[in-house]
């Protein structure tokens, strides 16, 4: 068996903590020779922390890093994983939702020639338009990771620890682990495991913050936004020309009417609005640039609790 690192983001889920860490606590022992739960408190201003300071106290085996503020999940995820001891990663959500006994077939699936599984649900358990969200999400992710796994990705994931030397010295706000994660493997797999129902409170994740999330994953660690860009302006090229060919066989050949107003307007609409459009594609990188070079940091840990701080 191996040892294990559990990281665990925290937001607003004060009334789930303690479920969460006694099922670990009862399933870990038969999975490794030793292991940490490690839960990263992002700035929720709920009653999270005080949770997580008494369970610190109550088992030797438990850390908690508070953000200064809320940064993200994956940037308290982040967070975590850099402070994580043991030889393999297991992040998870903290509504439940993950079920601890499934960590022992992430483990299974987690082979010689694998580094990184994916516990991908069976069935989502979101609405129609958070599965719409999160498929969006997921094609970004297919485009930035350039893996066909990405199709299958979940905050449910084991990897083993070392991976984060592919990614020790990142410092853009910008994060996300599953990127970063390919930056150091091309070794991964997904497998199907059974997702509970939420019934503790309501996910921080909303269909707005999953929409930024792929906007931030396709202009952060993407070009392809400027390939589609590129492709736009091409096309409205080829729709100008084929309308000057109209305009002059209609004029010169059968003795037609120049157009008038209207005409000119319009196509001065469109192509001023396939500008504007490569523009702010344009604009997008331009300002991930800049917020780069303001070496802003990707998070700031108020304080931890636990045996010996966050490693």
């Amino acid at each position: 068996m191996t040892t294990l690192s559990v990281v665990i983001p925290v937001f607003r889920s004060e009334g789930t903590l303690a479920e969460l860490h006694r099922r670990l606590s009862e399933t870990l022992p038969t999975l490794s020779t030793d292991h940490e739960i490690i839960f990263v408190e992002d700035g929720g201003g709920d009653g999270s922390w005080d949770v997580i300071e008494g369970l610190t106290r109550a088992d030797p085996r438990v850390r908690g890093i508070r953000m200064s503020r809320n940064y993200g999940q994956h940037n308290a995820l982040l967070a975590g994983i850099r402070a994580a001891r043991h030889d393999v990663v297991v992040t998870m959500d903290d509504d439940l939702q993950h079920p601890v006994t499934e960590i022992a077939a992430l483990l299974t699936a987690l082979g010689p020639d694998t580094d990184v599984v994916y516990g991908a649900p069976r069935e989502e358990q979101h609405g129609v338009l958070r599965n719409l969200a999160s498929r969006l999400t997921k094609i970004a992710l297919t485009e930035a990771m350039g893996a066909d796994t990405a199709r299958n990705v979940s905050a449910f994931r084991a990897f083993r620890t070392r991976l984060r030397d592919g990614f020790r010295d990142y410092r853009s706000p910008y994060v996300s682990i599953d990127v970063l994660l390919t930056w150091a493997t091309t070794r991964f797999a997904a497998i199907r495991v059974r997702h509970e129902p939420r019934t503790i409170g309501v996910s921080g994740y909303t269909l707005r913050k999953l929409v930024v999330h792929a906007v931030n994953l396709m202009t952060g660690f993407s070009t392809m936004p400027l390939q589609v860009a590129s492709l736009v302006g091409f096309l409205f090229v080829l729709f100008g020309g084929l309308i000057l060919l109209l305009v002059f066989v209609n004029y010169l050949i059968r003795g037609g009417e120049a157009p008038g107003f209207a005409f000119i307007a319009s196509m001065i609409a469109i192509f001023s609005g396939a500008q504007l459009f490569a523009l702010g594609v344009f604009g997008e990188y331009l300002a991930r640039m800049h917020f780069r070079s303001m070496d802003r940091p990707v998070y700031v840990v108020a304080e931890t609790t636990g045996p010996g701080g966050p490693g």
